[in-house]
């Protein structure tokens, strides 16, 4: 009897230890789960800062030359272009994708013209022989608002303020000799005092160098005295702009 149970306990263990590991072989796999979502930094451009820079273009226009000496002849319009190169300082700071800002920059010019006509008062020729009058804007200077829209690196804008030229005019006979027995003065120089308005785009290269390219309008207070448009280039370096980080979430199927 003794031996018949030990017999059976034997061959029940021997059962067991068989059927144990392909039990647990047969049970199904623990899915992995993917790790909780992380927030990532991501790297968003701002345009808020202080900045200076260099601008350089072309310009063209008309000016009266007879104004800028004295205002008793008719008005006479005589054509100018060339370039211009100064430097830009500036500030702004943006909202959203508002951006706000100052902006002044005063430039070298070199914006020369001449013709040759007979000045006239009240359509009356006042000399028997036409003058050649020579003018040209030597010098300007801005002040503006910028406001514009920003997209990442990229900044579009409006643009307006004050303006002031440096605007002079020569005299001379045809004959090459001194208009003074004409004209009681055969040069004149005056600071005009306008307006300037016009638009660009600006794109970021890093978060301290950007270049622009602008188109400003630039007249005196009197449009009969001095106008003149402006193709702009310009490379600015900002001291205090910086690229600011936006947290995003990364979306997983097992939350």
């Amino acid at each position: 009897m003794n031996k018949v149970f030990i017999l059976t306990t034997v061959a029940l263990v021997a059962f067991v230890g068989a059927v144990q590991p392909v039990t647990a072989a047969d049970l199904p796999t623990r899915p992995a789960y993917a790790p909780a979502p992380t927030m990532s930094p991501v790297p968003v451009y701002n345009w808020t800062g202080i900045y200076v820079g260099l601008n350089g273009g072309y310009g063209w226009g008309n000016q009266d030359p007879l104004n800028l000496i004295t205002n008793r002849f008719d008005g006479d319009s005589v054509a100018f272009s060339g370039g211009v190169f100064g430097g830009t300082a500036g500030a702004q700071i943006q909202s959203g994708h508002v951006v706000i800002g100052f902006e002044a920059d005063l430039d070298w010019a070199s914006f020369k013209g001449s013709s040759t006509f007979i000045p006239t008062v009240g359509g009356v020729p006042i000399t028997v022989a036409a003058i050649t009058a020579s003018t040209n804007i030597d010098w300007e200077s801005t002040a503006r608002v910028r406001v514009g829209y920003a997209n990442q690196n990229w900044l579009f804008y409006g643009t307006g303020g004050m303006a002031i030229l440096g605007a002079k005019t020569s005299l001379t006979t045809t004959g090459g000799a001194s208009c003074a027995s004409l004209i009681a003065s055969c040069t004149g120089f005056s600071k005009q005092i306008g307006a300037a308005l016009g638009a660009g785009v600006e794109y970021g290269f890093t978060p301290e160098i950007s270049a622009k390219l602008e188109y400003l309008y630039i007249t005196a207070a009197s449009l009969d005295v001095s106008h003149h448009s402006e193709i702009r280039l310009g490379l600015n370096r900002s001291e205090e702009r910086r690229v600011g980080k936006e947290c995003r979430s990364r979306w997983s199927p097992y939350h």
